[in-house]
């Protein structure tokens, strides 16, 4: 009898296991997304501080919240010259990557010559428009955020007893000449008698011809200095913090993405605040419709002021509460209507 309870208890304990594992089996582990997105820099490479990097870091926030992992579902290759737009867009579509992300409008003949080669690539260009079905236009009203640092660069030079600011682009195309344009009107808008310097660099990646272009408005008098440049500008934060440091304090303001740690030196930044073009969000957004099955092929999305596509940064340590405050009244008389930017440069 002894005998017969030992194996009675064991049969029980092994219907039990049984059971556990039974139940255990039946709960499904959840798969991870099978999801990729890429992207292609243009020549100023995934570290320029600037467009690239700011549209990666949206792409990467993308992945991070859905489970991607970065290098192999999230991944970037970059371009030494325009040559390379069209492989290393090929080379992500021959992957079948779900989404491909190409930033600058120096982008808009690779793409189009790609979006016929892979009819059924999912594609995405900012900052210009390419009118195919498989293609997403991401492009912004870049004269309305340049407005609002045109304001604060009016405002702190006329504060501190200044009365020349300056304006450094890339390469001159009409759409920098919107950041121009909408500098310009800011500045005069609050500060109609100050004078504008106006300098083309002729490229996005050369930060020395940016430094040199500082240096010539530095010493023509400009206080400040407002760059669409990439990379080229950099050097002309550069030329800022160096003159900063020794004594004779000069100003930057950024573009594309928060710029204020790019002009450290010290305690203290001469980066006086920065014109965020939300490429990040563009990328982020788009990449979100496509994972849920609503890739906006041929629209064109525009990111402006009413949508927080441009702006300024939340935080401004360099900026007065006064002038902050300022700003954001012209913010919102431009994003309700009450206030139109003109998108071209005057004459």
């Amino acid at each position: 009898m002894k005998y017969r309870t030992f194996f009675a208890t064991l049969l029980v304990v092994a219907l039990a296991f049984t059971g556990c594992a039974k139940a255990e089996k039946a709960a499904p582990v959840p798969a991870k997304p099978a999801f990729k997105v890429g992207l292609v820099t243009d020549l100023g490479g995934i570290d320029d501080k600037s467009f690239n990097q700011g549209t990666w870091e949206g792409i990467v926030r993308f992945g991070e919240e859905n489970g991607l992992v970065k290098g192999t579902d999230t991944k970037y290759l970059q371009s030494a010259a325009e040559a390379d737009y069209v492989p290393n867009l090929s080379t992500f579509a021959d992957e079948k990557l779900n989404l491909i992300v190409a930033p600058g409008f120096l982008f808009e003949k690779a793409m189009g010559e790609v979006a016929d080669k892979y009819p059924t690539q999912n594609l995405l260009v900012i900052d210009t428009v390419v009118t195919k079905p498989n293609v997403v236009s991401a492009v912004f009203a870049e004269h309305e955020g340049s407005f609002l640092v045109g304001v604060a660069a009016g405002l702190k030079a006329k504060a501190d007893g200044k009365n020349v600011v300056g304006f450094i682009g890339g390469m001159q195309f009409p759409l920098i000449e919107r950041f121009q344009a909408g500098f310009e009107q800011g500045v005069k808008a609050v500060y109609p008698e100050a004078k504008v310097l106006v300098d083309y660099a002729g490229d996005f990646g050369a930060p020395d011809k940016g430094q040199a272009l500082a240096q010539k408005q530095f010493n023509a008098g400009a206080y400040i200095i407002f760059h669409a440049a990439g990379g080229t500008g950099n050097g002309m934060i550069k030329e800022a913090k160096e003159r900063s440091e020794k004594g004779d304090v000069r100003w930057a303001i950024g573009v594309d993405k928060d710029q204020y740690t790019d002009g450290i030196y010290g305690t203290k930044s001469a980066v006086l605040t920065s014109m965020m073009k939300r490429v990040d969000v563009a990328a982020y957004e788009v990449a979100k419709m496509t994972m849920a099955g609503q890739f906006p092929g041929g629209q064109t999305l525009v990111f402006s002021l009413k949508n927080a596509g441009v702006g300024i940064p939340n935080e401004n340590p360099n900026l007065s509460a006064d002038i902050a405050a300022t700003v954001k009244e012209y913010a919102d008389k431009i994003a309700s209507g009450a206030l139109t930017v003109s998108e071209v440069p005057a004459k």
